[in-house]
């Protein structure tokens, strides 16, 4: 095929493209591996050397005639095509919104922070500590020695052996303390943190927990002042008409020990679901420090004296905002979540 009847063909084929689909398959007619263009290109080598630079120059012109062409239309149709999409895919900005919905501060979280306020208003230092502790500071320095059954391998998650684990209890934090003070300064502080036992995930129970414990050891330290300590805690957790009270009891770190109850917040001693009829709820376990854990911890207990006390934090949030299942502090359920909203229970 000659130059001018390739000519004559495009001339009469542009007329007739009118969509990208079309254009492209003119392109292959005309420029694919058996294209018209491309064919002629090939009578080259038929070509009298001294006519090649003029034949080549013509299939240049035609390369360039149809290139110039395909991609002006290409740009139309692509603008186009464009222009269709956008007015099917208009947005009606006068529709009402899709409301996003957020999560809210952990109930957890919000608990401890109104708690620690509470304590250092009182002159109390926040401490934190490792939660991969060494046995020496998470029992035995506790007045917890080998062979007690709170190291019973059922209860406590062990990494190494039986000298280091994950800590079953905030109280390693109270033992560092002490040992910084050198048995010669005063100590209040709390220590909020996790803790780790062996135990099945259920309504009340999980493997990993909060714990909110706190240490006074100072000079002529009494029992009257942790029940004038708890009375505080108390009253800004759950109202200032709740009052406390101390029950016997026994733990190996402090002599004597007591449980903490405090008056029932929700049905004011008459009896209800939350305090299962009692008009009392166990809230925490305290005591004096034992003199074993002062001596070990550096201070002279025919000198020093002391108070330590600790509870849990889901069992405070779920007693304050009456939750019957400790797992939705863990959980990713908005339609949970969405009622710990600091507003709503502030």
């Amino acid at each position: 095929m000659t130059e001018e009847m390739i000519r004559e063909n495009l001339s009469k084929d542009k007329e007739a493209i009118t969509n990208l689909g079309e254009l492209n398959d003119l392109k292959v007619k005309y420029l694919g591996k058996k294209g018209l263009i491309t064919e002629f290109n090939q009578e080259i080598k038929n070509i009298p050397n001294e006519e090649k630079k003029a034949f080549g120059m013509k299939v240049n012109a035609l390369k360039e005639e149809f290139n110039s062409f395909y991609e002006e239309k290409k740009a139309y149709f692509e603008e186009q095509m464009l222009n269709e999409k956008l007015a099917k895919e208009a947005i009606d900005i006068t529709l009402p919104a899709t409301k996003v919905v957020s999560g809210a501060p952990n109930i957890l979280e919000k608990l401890i922070e109104e708690v620690e306020e509470v304590f250092m208003s009182m002159g109390y230092d926040v401490v934190d500590g490792p939660e991969i502790e060494e046995d020496k500071y998470n029992f035995e320095m506790l007045n917890i020695p080998k062979g007690h059954p709170a190291r019973d391998a059922q209860d406590t998650f062990y990494i190494e052996g039986e000298e280091v684990l994950l800590r079953s209890q905030t109280s390693p934090v109270q033992v560092r303390t002490m040992l910084k003070g050198n048995g010669e300064i005063p100590i209040r502080m709390i220590c909020p943190g996790k803790t780790y036992r062996r135990d099945d995930d259920d309504a009340t129970h999980s493997h990993q927990f909060m714990q909110i414990e706190g240490l006074l050891v100072d000079k002529d330290i009494s029992l009257s002042d942790l029940k004038g300590t708890i009375d505080i805690i108390a009253k800004k957790l759950f109202g200032n008409e709740v009052e406390s009270r101390f029950r016997p009891s026994y733990y190996q770190f402090t002599e004597p020990s007591v449980e903490v109850d405090i008056s029932c917040f929700n049905c004011k001693g008459k009896g209800c679901h939350i305090c299962k009829k009692t008009g009392w709820i166990t809230i925490a376990g305290a005591g004096m420090v034992h003199p074993n854990v002062l001596r070990m911890g550096g201070y002279d207990p025919n000198v020093w004296s002391g108070f330590a006390f600790g509870f849990g934090a889901e069992r405070m949030a779920m007693l304050k905002y009456d939750i019957n299942d400790c797992r939705v502090f863990y959980n990713t359920d908005l339609r949970e979540s969405k009622t710990f909203d600091r507003k709503e229970t502030e």
